[in-house]
């Protein structure tokens, strides 16, 4: 079969896709840039108006459409609903800001500069008092999500979205001469009959859903994506854009929908990998990447967009948090989630082109400035959302619940006794759960029934050994191709929070290139992680000292580290000796401080990596010392580079026992099923 370009078979359109979605991400991660940034720039250029490999046909408009509302369902979901509610009036304020300032901007740079019709120069200032929710990947990773600054943007997009879609109609309308009273009271009663509802409806439906079916899991599934799209559909008929709606489903299901539960793990793991990266490619391809060196009036025009619209959305941005005392980052974190444009302007300016209002020219222009929006918006919100999230001040707390702790060895153990001894230090004293036991069988074939034997026996050792601290044991044995995916399976069914692997010191250079079994799991799941290479009994712990990067104090899940740490120094009466390294110590004593112990605690401040490893190195250490290294994961409040080779550095001079700690990214202590221990070896 010969190809032809544009390609035109959905089995390779489709695998291109996803070559697209896999890549672009990727490499651009390496120059530090968003990955929704590579997956923009990749749609422009394959698109029609540059390579032309694929078309930007009604398949790609579906799935680009459908990623939007998705993404407008997930923000929803992720929102803090209650401080949302308590802050509506923020978000009203800066919706209105956001609209009214660029669309007065815009209507006197379209009506005095560019001698637009003012009917026209209306329109045209609505194309970018609208807004995209572009850079909201980005906040999401950052962990601000629920920031009062960011939750005033997001939901102002209801807004603004809600108000420039209202001056689309009305104009349509008054070009068709039936703007009259039966329009006006048509568009009330609409919207009144979707809100209303939406809100009687929905929580009820939902509830009754989730306490009849809760067995197979993925019904739950297609009930929200019901759920989203049913509303996104009713909110085009009640006269609004379809995103309002799935962001109304998303706040109505949210109290429904735990951020920890397995089914928001599955509607984000859709989100992520298929919806949204379609709807950021769709956006992509219709830039046109020769208007850029063409030059001409379109591009004069764009900059002329562009500018008034930075100019108005800056200025909605710094009234609004001058009225609500916002610093300077979320100002200009706010700005940036609000110069996003997509789907409201394409549609503004698509009808408007459709009406005979507006040129090819101005449709080009629009997209250039979509283009151009689409890569600033990411990067002014990476910049300044990154100092809020270590701006954000994070204060602990001791659990009140019992521990469900599940320990997991492979049938090759070395150190399976010292492994249990650090699950039983850090499980609660008073805790009534009995410690779950899970040894991972790796499928050999023929073979695999003959390991499963031997892992049950291996198992039979450990409810022995626990026994002798009057704990109860459970076991269970796994069996699968890849490890990774085994713990993450076994975090999920049994509500994991804390995951404990044993390492024995070697490093692979492949690592870093495909991941090692710890890098996928740190990938794949937002737990507690403790990397333990514990070569010696913990019982005979002289000392604790703790590596503290820059920054770890605005991370939320350090709380969690700090608790591990003062267990495993109450078990062991072992003094803490916490070195900062870049970062002043005043901000760590309160960690322990108000964890509720008695544990002796020094602290030390080191000037940079290279001297912290001299001095561990002079220091030596003897076997009976445990050194834990408070590492995070990538792109986490704490990362830095050095995290990726400071254990193999200290192993090399360091015989005694070594965790390398690895924060959650998120918390919930009023959750008791959210307390879990997981041990692997």
């Amino acid at each position: 079969m010969s190809l032809s370009i544009p390609l035109h078979e959905p089995v390779l359109i489709f695998a291109l896709s996803m070559l697209v979605f896999l890549i672009a991400p990727l490499l651009f991660k390496l120059l530090r840039l968003p990955g929704m940034i590579g997956i923009i720039l990749a749609g422009a250029l394959i698109g029609p108006n540059a390579l032309h490999i694929l078309e930007r046909d009604q398949t790609i408009v579906l799935l680009g459409e459908i990623g939007l509302v998705y993404l407008m369902f997930i923000a929803g979901l992720e929102i803090n609903i209650n401080k949302f509610i308590e802050k509506i009036d923020r978000s009203l304020v800066f919706g209105t800001l956001s609209f009214l300032i660029p669309q007065v901007a815009g209507t006197a740079v379209g009506y005095y500069v560019l001698d637009l019709p003012f009917i026209e120069a209306f329109l045209f200032a609505s194309v970018f008092a609208s807004q995209t929710l572009l850079a909201y990947p980005v906040v999401k990773k950052l962990g601000i999500v629920n920031n009062e600054a960011i939750t005033a943007a997001i939901g102002a997009t209801l807004l603004t979205d809600t108000m420039t879609l209202m001056v689309l109609a009305v104009v349509i309308s008054s070009l068709e001469g039936s703007l009259d009273l039966y329009f006006w009271i048509g568009l009330l009663f609409g919207l009144t009959v979707f809100f209303a509802g939406s809100l009687f409806i929905v929580p009820r439906i939902a509830r009754w859903f989730f306490s009849k079916f809760t067995d197979e899991s993925y019904f739950e599934f297609l009930f929200v994506l019901v759920i989203a799209f049913i509303l996104a559909y009713l909110a085009e008929v009640a006269g609004i854009e379809p995103i309002i709606g799935s962001f109304l489903a998303g706040l109505l299901l949210n109290r429904l929908i735990p951020n920890t539960s397995p089914l928001m793990n599955r509607i984000e793991f859709a989100g992520n990998a298929l919806f949204i990266p379609f709807f950021l490619f769709s956006v992509g391809m219709l830039t046109n990447i020769h208007s850029f060196f063409e030059g001409g009036n379109q591009l004069i025009v764009a900059l002329w967009m562009i500018g008034a619209m930075f100019a108005g959305k800056f200025g909605a941005a710094w009234l609004a948090g001058k009225m609500y005392r916002y610093n300077k980052d979320q100002i200009m974190s706010m700005f940036g989630l609000s110069i996003g444009h997509a789907a409201a302007a394409l549609a503004i300016v698509l009808v408007g082109f459709e009406a005979g209002l507006f040129n090819e020219g101005l449709v080009n222009a629009v997209v250039i400035m979509i283009l151009v929006v689409g890569v600033v918006s990411p990067q002014i919100v990476e910049i300044y959302g990154n100092r809020i999230s270590l701006a954000e001040s994070v204060t602990c707390h001791p659990q009140e619940v019992d521990s469900r702790i599940l320990v997991t060895f492979s049938t090759q153990s070395t150190y399976k006794q010292f492994l249990m001894d650090l699950a039983l230090m850090i499980r609660e004293k008073r805790s009534s759960e009995p410690l779950h036991v899970l040894s991972f069988v790796k499928y050999s074939g023929e073979d695999s029934e003959k390991k499963v034997v031997e892992a049950e026996k291996m198992l039979l050792q450990t409810v022995s050994y626990a026994a002798c601290a009057e704990v109860p044991v459970n076991t269970h044995v796994r069996l699968g191709y890849n490890v990774a995916s085994g713990i993450m399976g076994a975090v999920l069914e049994n509500r994991i929070s804390t995951v404990v692997m044993g390492w024995d010191g070697v490093h692979s250079p492949k690592e870093s290139i495909i991941g090692s079994v710890t890098d996928q799991l740190l990938r794949g799941t937002k737990k507690l992680v403790l990397v333990s290479m514990i070569r010696n009994p913990l019982c005979n712990t002289q000392g604790i000292t703790l590596i503290i990067p820059h920054g770890m104090a605005h991370n939320s899940g350090f709380c969690s580290v700090v608790d591990s740490i003062k267990r495993i120094a109450e078990h062991t009466s072992a003094p803490v000796k916490a070195i900062v390294v870049d970062d002043d110590p005043e901000k760590y004593k309160g960690f322990l401080d108000k964890s509720g112990s008695d544990i002796s605690i020094t602290f030390e401040s080191m000037e940079g990596w290279d001297a912290l490893i001299q001095s561990l190195d002079a220091r030596g250490g003897c076997q009976n010392e445990l050194r834990i290294i408070a590492s995070t994961r990538r792109d986490t409040p704490g990362w830095h580079s050095i995290l990726q080779v400071l254990p193999k550095r200290i192993t090399t001079f360091f015989k005694g026992n070594l965790i390398i700690a690895y924060p959650p990214s998120e918390e919930r202590f009023d959750d008791k099923a959210d307390h879990n221990i997981f041990l692997l070896r």
